[in-house]
């Protein structure tokens, strides 16, 4: 029988990459293993698909492959070995036989130490109080080691006692036949859960957990110039280690109220003022608000609707260095819509002294406003 082409059985093209050829061996053994694949000639396939595998893997018999195809692969009397090093797919014949591996992870592995998971905690705060920083106190629960036990997770005065079912291992081990030989299926003991001790007489306080829910109280320092989406994390100040490993992180994540007058762009304060034609017109000195009180800002005359005035300075200060950023003021001229016979005679005289002329706007002062406020 003519064999077939070791890269059409794994539908790869002869450039394939070891990642490309490990990926289609993975995808093709899921589907044709013999335990999972009723089929009739599953198993064939199989075999033709380990060999082929076993081959283009190794970078000598590729080689010799390439140069003078299958005869270049076999030793004398016709005989190859196409063994695969099945180390790599643990997770592949744990799916079809439902264990996690040939015996790599030791006990010692899984006792390793272990750093806690992490904590994330919501933090809202005022627009004033994310400019200027702020000390807040906050409360999280997280789990602590058990004042009781000690963390042994024994009531005192007890210890845990060697696993009978794994002798202490952490693991049981089942010899399995498959068609490849005879396969070693390692798992994880039922019974102590990998850490070979089992606990006779429980901790009361936290039930033989070794750990126990606590709510503590933290103040964190907010610095000036926090957003919306601020991170501040406290090193280990999140869940506790296992095995003697540190404790993970707590992130504190900061939320921002919206503000009556303020809005912020980056480091700058945008704040929208009224004022009426004649202030516009003439000039003015008006008392607005900003973050640190009330200021003055003087309006020139002649001011168009959208102009945008800078009190520099008056922003919201940098999180990682110094200075801040400005207070922009976005003006608006009022039209009034009703007006007395005095106010009505005035405008009628201005009017006058105006002329009527009329003139065509090129832009449009939304666009004039957009290219003023940088887009």
């Amino acid at each position: 029988m003519t064999q077939r082409d070791y890269y059409e059985v794994l539908g790869v093209p002869k450039n394939a990459s070891n990642e490309d050829l490990k990926s289609a061996f993975r995808r093709l053994a899921r589907q044709y293993h013999p335990d999972v694949n009723s089929e009739p000639d599953a198993e064939e396939r199989f075999k033709e698909i380990n060999e082929a595998y076993a081959v283009l893997s190794d970078s000598d018999r590729r080689a010799a492959y390439d140069r003078y195809g299958h005869a270049g692969v076999r030793g004398p009397g016709g005989t190859t070995d196409f063994t695969v090093d099945f180390s790599d797919f643990a997770d592949i014949f744990g799916d079809l036989f439902g264990f996690g591996g040939f015996g790599r992870t030791s006990r010692r592995t899984r006792n390793a130490p272990r750093r806690g998971a992490d904590l994330q905690y919501r933090l809202e705060l005022s627009f004033e109080e994310a400019v200027f920083g702020v000390e807040k106190e906050i409360e999280i629960t997280r789990d602590e080691v058990c004042a009781t036990c000690q963390g042994s997770g024994a009531e005192p005065g007890t210890s845990p006692v060697r696993c009978s079912t794994c002798n202490g291992n952490g693991e049981v081990r089942q010899v399995r036949q498959t068609i490849l030989g005879s396969m070693v299926q390692v798992s994880t003991c039922p019974t102590c859960n990998g850490s070979g001790e089992t606990i006779a007489s429980p901790c009361h306080t936290c039930q033989g957990r070794g750990l126990e829910r606590r709510t503590r109280k933290k103040v964190v320092n907010i610095p000036a110039g926090v957003d919306n989406g601020t991170q501040i994390r406290l090193a280990g100040e999140g869940q506790p280690g296992v095995n003697g490993g540190p404790n993970g992180s707590l992130y504190v994540a900061v939320q921002v109220k919206s503000h009556k007058f303020f809005r912020r762009r980056d480091n700058d304060v945008l704040l929208d003022l009224d004022i009426n034609i004649a202030q516009a017109t003439l000039g003015a000195e008006v008392e607005i608000p900003t973050v640190d009180g009330k200021a003055t800002l003087k309006i020139p005359g002649g001011t168009q609707p959208g102009k945008v005035l800078r009190m520099r300075g008056k922003g919201v200060p940098h999180l990682r260095s110094n200075g801040r950023g400005d207070q922009l003021v976005i003006v608006n001229v009022e039209i009034p819509t009703r007006l007395t016979n005095e106010q009505r005679r005035l405008f009628e005289q201005l009017a006058k002294s105006l002329g009527s002329d009329v003139r065509p706007q090129e832009r449009s002062f939304l666009d004039w406003l957009k290219e003023t406020l940088g887009g």
